[in-house]
């Protein structure tokens, strides 16, 4: 269980999460809000490259903190079309990132394919990422994210840049790894993860909106029949940035 306790994260006069408190169990998490709520900051915090202000992360009832390394060996991170290496071939970068995982010589050859079929990119892989399309380096970030076999999967906009039969079929495939993960899906597209999240977290200026099913978010605002009804509710003009 991934557990976010009275999390706030300020710079300078800025503050970018206020007080976020959430329990995830095993399931696919949809984290929704505009550009600017606060995503990709609570992302960087779960995920341990930045330090909140205030409160802690637990995982199993452990601070991050002090889990270190172990923690980091659980999870999957696909940022934002972050920390590529345009020289590397996508198999070279794979293998690059299943070294820093700690997988063995001896899996890491399976795993790599295994990865590339997930993702659709085998026929690309050699080639260097910085001859890759937008869409494609999301989906070689995924492929990377997945090494490994994590428990917790924390996906930053995983289906930006893709074109419409591409974000489907990844959402299928997330929704494949469903069972004993933790997966945290952030958008601002509810299209992209409204029919496979078990849960719906809107974040609006750093803080928890509302959160709940699809069924019980529609049934709150007005009985909607789609949940993008409920976002606009819920952002109103905001939600179109």
């Amino acid at each position: 269980m991934l557990t976010l306790d009275n999390i706030t994260k300020k710079y300078r006069d800025k503050t970018a999460l206020l007080h976020v408190s959430l329990e995830l169990d095993c399931g696919i998490y949809g984290l929704l809000g505009p550009n600017g709520a606060g995503k990709s900051t609570l992302m960087n915090i779960i995920t341990g490259n930045i330090r909140p202000t205030e409160g802690c992360v637990f995982w199993d009832g452990t601070d991050i903190q002090r889990l270190g390394g172990s923690f980091r060996s659980l999870i999957g991170y696909a940022p934002q079309q972050q920390g590529l290496y345009n020289s590397f071939s996508g198999r070279r970068f794979l293998a690059y990132m299943a070294a820093l995982k700690g997988i063995s010589k001896k899996e890491v050859r399976d795993e790599i394919e295994r990865v590339l079929s997930y993702v659709n990119m085998q026929e690309a892989a050699d080639r260097t990422i910085g001859s890759y399309s937008g869409g494609m380096k999301q989906r070689i970030l995924i492929a990377q994210a997945i090494l490994g076999n994590p428990r917790l999967l924390v996906l930053d906009e995983p289906t930006a840049g893709l074109d419409p039969k591409e974000r489907v079929r990844i959402r299928e495939q997330i929704e494949k790894l469903a069972g004993n993960k933790v997966i945290l899906v952030s958008t601002h597209v509810v299209s992209d993860i409204a029919p496979i999240a078990g849960e719906l977290c809107f974040l609006r200026s750093g803080s928890i909106a509302d959160r709940g099913t699809v069924e019980y978010l529609c049934a709150k605002y007005g009985d909607s029949r789609d949940v993008e009804e409920v976002y606009m509710h819920i952002f109103g003009e905001e939600g179109q940035k």
